[in-house]
């Protein structure tokens, strides 16, 4: 039996996200202080978690909250993956708001690897979004390796140790390119903001997702840099093959990429 005071705690932090077949449990926000740059940044934080229809839970609020604390411990969480949302200063009414949709990256955000710039990229949109005084962070846990998942992901690198590029080790393993879906993340920044946002990225396709959701997208700033020997041809790849967008020309991108 779920007690009755754990159950007043929770319930106004958990919200539904009705779509057009599935919906989304929404939980937060939570003070979220972060260690940026050796400046404490305090941010609002938000996990959500796609429920399908075994898992939907009664619609009123109290109910609903009791049948989901009952059914954590059974629903296996940690084997799966939930993604979430930092947001930053006053995200629902500014007039300008930064969004980065971040696909997880094992190997770059957290061991820091070299051989790609997500670490770069996660680091750097968390800094723009605090400069810019408002803004969200979408990290997305079911987005590895452009969706493939991370244990795919370790036969492609093995792949490319071989020579083959990112998008030819993923092709050779069966998968596409790009398998990844913003659908859930774009019904969570919907219910957290109206206005425009201007999203941080060299991936017109992640444009191209937020307007087709009718989500109003009207700027883009790219994310470019930690350049090295060791992710030079992945960089290259983006612009090449994926159709990643560069501040310049894309051939001037590829001609004039320093490495450092």
């Amino acid at each position: 039996m779920i007690k009755p005071e754990i159950v007043s705690i929770l319930q106004n932090k958990i919200k539904r996200i009705t779509m057009n077949d599935s919906t989304n449990i929404l939980v937060g926000p939570i003070t979220l202080p972060v260690n940026l740059d050796g400046e404490t940044v305090t941010f609002k934080w938000y996990s959500w978690l796609k429920a399908t229809e075994e898992d939907l839970f009664p619609s009123e609020a109290q109910e609903a909250t009791a049948a989901l604390i009952s059914r954590l411990s059974s629903l296996n969480l940690a084997a799966g993956q939930q993604s979430s949302v930092l947001v930053y200063g006053d995200f629902e009414g500014s007039d300008e708001a930064l969004i980065r949709m971040h696909s997880i990256c094992h190997t770059g955000d957290i061991f820091g690897s070299k051989r790609c710039d997500c670490g770069f990229q996660l680091h750097q949109s968390m800094k723009m979004i605090v400069d810019n005084g408002s803004g969200a962070l979408f990290y997305l846990a079911n987005h590895e390796g452009r969706g493939i998942g991370l244990f795919s992901k370790a036969m492609a690198y093995i792949l490319q140790e071989e020579g083959y590029d990112t998008v030819e080790a993923n092709l050779e393993l069966g998968f596409a390119d790009d398998v990844r879906n913003y659908e859930d993340a774009i019904s969570v920044l919907q219910h957290l903001r109206q206005k425009p946002v201007t999203l941080i990225t060299n991936n017109p396709k992640k444009m191209d997702a937020l307007k087709t959701a009718g989500m109003n997208t009207v700027k883009r700033v790219p994310l470019w840099g930690d350049v090295s020997s060791f992710n030079e041809k992945y960089l290259r790849t983006k612009v090449a093959r994926s159709g990643h967008l560069e501040v310049v020309k894309d051939t001037d991108f590829l001609e004039n990429i320093k490495i450092v």
